[in-house]
């Protein structure tokens, strides 16, 4: 920090000597300075209407300082130079040092006090002994002066020369004369001096007619333009001054002497100048108009910095003020008006000497709270009207710079943020609270500070969004050339979070003194910011593009950003947040992406669907397509699948597991569509077998016996066709081409397992994919394919068994097997036509589902020959001798299945042919056993309604030994006479159909 104090210790000054080089600088070089105008500041205390020039207002502050140093005590004035006439090394050659009395209050002996009372109250501190550049030894060429008394130091502070000094101070003491038992204040300076001072005592005459046009136009001023009393327009007096002086403007008068014209002048100004303002002092005025003596006292107080170091208050600084403040009985200052221009003075400095020196400032931002204790007690319509000028262009100066502060504080002087800060809040405060008649009507609580601060981040944040918004364009078009640009909005995302992150980091902890969420307002707003364009182009996109993802994936990533940097902000606020997380509501970016990806799922799965139609339709099922027997429609479908797949875990995207599911979902059910239409039109096992016949009995003995058997076997046959003769004329369907949908249906189960394991290594390779994710497996496992193709395979193996035994092997099966004389029509041919279907199988057929369709055509091999057993018809008949036939042709069929060993287990056979081992001991019993059996099981299933009639059971489609409908068909179909008979007086059965 630059020092502000110079010590100013007898023999070694400064002022009025030669400056040494400047010392290394630690901070950014000042700006040049202009003593009261900035470029983007002009003084709120007021413009004079005169053509006074600053040069014309110091010379007259200067005549006013010393009017009324003069008269603070009784001794006359001296000049500063006769003050120290005893050292001869201080004295000018041809210098007039006649009429020298002191005046204490001029005279008074600078020293270079260890501690101001004002520096204090200001909250400055002194920079500690550091000797002055001006006081290293002389070099040959003698003492620099110094000034040892407070006037010395006021004309040097004031750039007068020591010749224009002796000239005022001789009026002085001259007036003084005049002034027994009379106050300077009432009398009007600038008369009394064109009274006193005449041509001779001035160089020259142009010297001396610019000095007459200061004074004239200091009347004008204080008088006519800006009097302390409003004029009255019928006023000769004002009228009779206007000309005096307008003619003497363009003519010099006599003023020196006690003439006509003088007379003329003295009485004019007089006459205005002893008005009353309403109070009952003499005081005549002609300075205590505003803007004049606020001007005037501006002058006055810039005096109190070094001219030599102009961000350097000088360390008199207490004297010098003291002698300043006695000017108020002329100039109309009171201590409220002191504070508001003294404020405005230390703040002007900070201003105009490069805002570098931050002591100003927070002497300005301290004497701003004095002005907020006078805002409050007064309701003076002239103060105010001053204090809302002089606020207003303090807040108007600091706003420029915080409501853009991203453009105004780098890392080079943001550490003067926080003090422009604190002096504009102060200056809105008071206005506000003070100044503002809206909020004294309606006496609401506002925080002021809070307000504006928020209003300077939201600014700032927009303008800085803006930049950086051009700034991105600007990238994009230079980069446009280039492979793979980066899209504009995905660019701003970055350099968006870029700037929160600088914000929370710079400037957030300067502005939280003010505003608690200050990093959460920022955010917040630049959340709003970048929502506008995102949801633009969230609203113009129709497809899933490698631009549009990286742009959602960007504007993703930048809110996750800016609503953590908002939650860490909050944490210890009222409502933890709450409400800045309100303002900032979601882009809904991971929404679109998924609803894009929805989108793409959907069409790659509506072409996959297209796709199996269109195949299926083509496909014909041929088991020399490839060596393993499957359909080629099912490999491409399979690796579409796993295009999908793969293509699917390339995307872009930062979801891959939370959209997993549907892509799974999606293709699960193009794979159960697949497998529905593979196993549709190929019947089941109910297609195939026949319906049974009615019952009958077997007619004994008779002679025609063998003609009804052919008869009833050539119907059986055409019933029997009619029913399976849609499945005839389509090649689609045969044994092999079932055989290949079987293995079909196979193969793409067990592809669900490869493409399960395929997807978690996917997951695996996924940037966004978590622990959950993979203990999770009902996400990424096929849930219908699987058990549609079981139930498919299923479906199939039965069709193809039932088919073979009873529509492929029916001519050997129903009928042939046993029609006629059971030993000559047995077994034989059926289990060699059987055995080479099996051959077919085996060869066709994959080896994990081949012993389930063998086990199948076993099952259908066992009910096909119970059928015909039980249900055969009139063409078979079954005596007790040929029970060891049956059982034999049983044996070989058990045998043809088990084939030494290679076939299916035994414990296989034995399980699927059990229900025919517990009915063929049926067939061994005698006839009245089983009436007895069949009576008694009738009773017991029937109860005591039985007794007088037995009724007809009905067939239950399983056949078993204690089963009435078994018992009554074995007596059916046996050769004797007594099971006729029974049947006949029983049930009235028929012998023929």
């Amino acid at each position: 920090m630059a020092h502000l104090f110079r010590d100013l210790s007898l023999g070694h000054s400064k002022r009025e000597s030669t400056p040494p080089p400047p010392p290394l600088q630690t901070k950014p070089p000042p700006m040049p300075t202009n003593k009261l105008t900035s470029p983007d500041l002009q003084s709120p205390l007021g413009q004079l209407a005169s053509q006074l020039t600053d040069s014309d207002l110091r010379l007259t502050a200067y005549d006013v300082f010393l009017a009324v140093c003069r008269t603070s005590a009784s001794k006359p004035l001296s000049t500063s130079a006769s003050s120290i006439a005893d050292s001869p090394s201080q004295n000018s050659p041809g210098q007039n040092h006649n009429h020298s009395p002191s005046s204490p209050a001029l005279q008074r002996s600078l020293t270079s006090a260890a501690a101001s009372k004002m520096k204090k109250a200001l909250g400055l501190k002194s920079p500690g002994s550091k000797k002055s550049p001006g006081s290293a030894p002389s070099s040959g060429q003698g003492k620099s002066k110094r000034p040892t008394t407070v006037g010395e130091l006021m004309r040097i502070q004031m750039r007068v020369p020591e010749s224009v000094d002796a000239r005022v101070r001789r009026a002085l003491l001259r007036i003084g004369g005049g002034l027994v038992g009379r106050r300077i204040e009432s009398v009007v300076l600038p008369l009394e001096l064109l009274q006193q001072l005449k041509q001779s005592d001035f160089s020259d005459q142009q010297e001396y007619d610019a000095w007459q046009k200061r004074n004239l136009r200091v009347l004008e001023a204080g008088l006519l333009l800006h009097p302390r009393v409003p004029l009255d327009k019928s006023n000769n007096a004002s009228q009779r001054l206007r000309q005096i002086i307008h003619a003497a403007l363009d003519r010099p008068i006599e003023t020196g002497k006690n003439n006509e014209s003088m007379q003329v002048l003295r009485s004019a100004v007089m006459s205005l100048a002893s008005r009353s303002d309403g109070s009952l002092s003499d005081s005549c005025h002609w300075a205590n108009g505003i803007p004049l003596n606020l001007r005037l006292y501006e002058m006055l107080l810039e005096m109190c910095f070094d001219i030599n170091d102009e961000t350097s208050v000088v360390e008199e600084v207490d004297e010098l003020m003291e002698q300043i403040k006695k000017t108020w009985v002329i100039l109309g200052i009171n201590q409220m008006l002191h504070n508001l221009c003294f404020a405005w003075v230390l703040f002007h400095h900070f201003v105009s000497t490069g805002q570098v020196e931050m002591d100003l400032l927070y002497a300005a931002d301290g004497q701003l709270a004095e002005v907020a204790k006078d805002a409050k007690t007064t309701r003076d319509p002239e103060y105010s009207k001053i204090l809302s000028s002089t606020l207003s262009s303090i807040l108007g100066w600091a706003e420029k710079r915080l409501l853009a502060y991203h453009d105004t504080f780098d890392s080079g002087n943001v550490y003067t943020m926080q003090g422009i800060v604190s002096l504009g809040v102060s200056a809105a405060k008071i206005l506000v609270e003070d100044v503002s008649t809206e909020y004294r009507r309606k006496r609401k609580e506002v925080d002021v500070a809070r307000n504006r601060i928020d209003t300077y981040i939201r600014s700032s944040l927009r303008t800085a969004f803006a930049q950086r918004m051009e700034k991105a364009d600007s990238s994009r078009r230079a980069s446009k050339n280039q492979p793979n640009p980066l899209p504009v909005l995905a660019i701003l995302a970055k350099d968006v979070g870029e700037l929160a992150v600088h914000e929370k980091q710079v400037f957030s902890p300067i502005l939280k003194g003010w505003h608690p969420l200050a990093a959460g307002v920022a955010v917040a707003t630049l959340h709003s910011c970048y929502a506008n364009e995102i949801k633009q182009f969230i609203s113009g996109i129709t497809e899933l593009t490698p631009d549009a993802v990286q742009v959602l994936r960007a504007a993703d990533k930048l809110e996750k950003d800016l609503v953590q940097i908002a939650v860490e902000d909050a944490v210890d606020s009222d409502d933890g947040g709450k409400a800045i997380i309100r303002e900032m509501p979601p882009y809904e970016a991971e929404t679109a992406i998924a609803n894009l990806v929805k989108g793409w799922i959907k069409t790659r799965l509506d072409r996959l669907k297209e796709w199996v139609d269109r195949n299926l339709q083509q496909e014909v099922w041929n088991p020399q397509a490839n060596q393993e027997g499957f359909a080629l429609s099912a490999v491409e479908t399979l690796r579409i699948i796993d295009e999908t797949l793969d293509a699917f875990f390339q995307l872009p995207i930062p979801a891959h597991p939370a959209l997993l599911p549907d892509v799974i979902v999606g293709l699960d059910k193009c794979l159960q569509y697949y497998v529905i239409k593979a196993k549709s039109g190929c019947a089941s096992r109910n297609t195939y077998i026949p319906t049974m016949p009615a019952l009958t009995r077997c007619e004994i003995g008779s002679k025609f016996q063998g003609v009804w058997k052919k008869k009833e076997k050539s119907q059986n046959t055409q019933k029997r066709n009619s029913q399976v003769a849609t499945m005839n004329g389509d090649k689609s369907f045969g044994i092999p081409q079932l055989c290949v949908r079987i293995n079909t249906l196979h193969h793409i189960r067990s592809e669900m397992d490869v493409l399960e394991k395929r997807i978690v290594t996917h997951l695996r390779n996924c940037e966004s994919a978590h622990l959950e994710d993979f203990s999770n497996g009902l996400s990424k496992r096929f849930e219908q394919t699987p058990a549609a193709c079981v139930e498919g395979v299923q479906q199939l193996s039965e069709a193809v068994a039932y088919k073979i035994v009873f529509h492929d092997l029916s001519h050997v099966l129903w009928d042939g097997l046993y029609v006629g004389e059971p030993s000559s029509s047995r077994i034989d041919p059926l289990l060699q036509e059987l055995e080479q279907n099996l051959l077919v199988i085996s060869e066709t057929v994959h080896d994990r589902v081949r012993t389930r369709i063998i086990t199948d055509i076993m099952k259908a091999s066992c009910d096909g020959f119970l059928l015909v057993l039980l249900a055969g018809g009139p063409s078979r008949a079954f005596s007790r001798q040929d029970s060891q036939i049956i059982e034999d042709d049983f044996k070989a069929l058990k045998d043809l299945f088990w084939a030494n060993g290679d076939g299916l287990p035994a414990d296989l056979i034995d399980k699927f042919s059990a229900t025919v081992r517990d009915v063929l001991p049926l067939f061994r019993t005698d006839t009245e056993s089983l009436i007895e059996r069949f009576k008694r099981m009738t009773l017991e299933a029937y109860g005591s309604s039985a007794r007088s009639r037995l009724p007809l059971p009905p067939s239950s489609g399983q056949w078993n030994p204690t089963e009435p409908n078994t018992l009554l068909r074995v007596l059916c179909y046996r050769n004797d006479e007594a099971a006729s008979r029974f049947l006949k007086k029983t049930y009235n059965l028929p012998k023929k159909l």
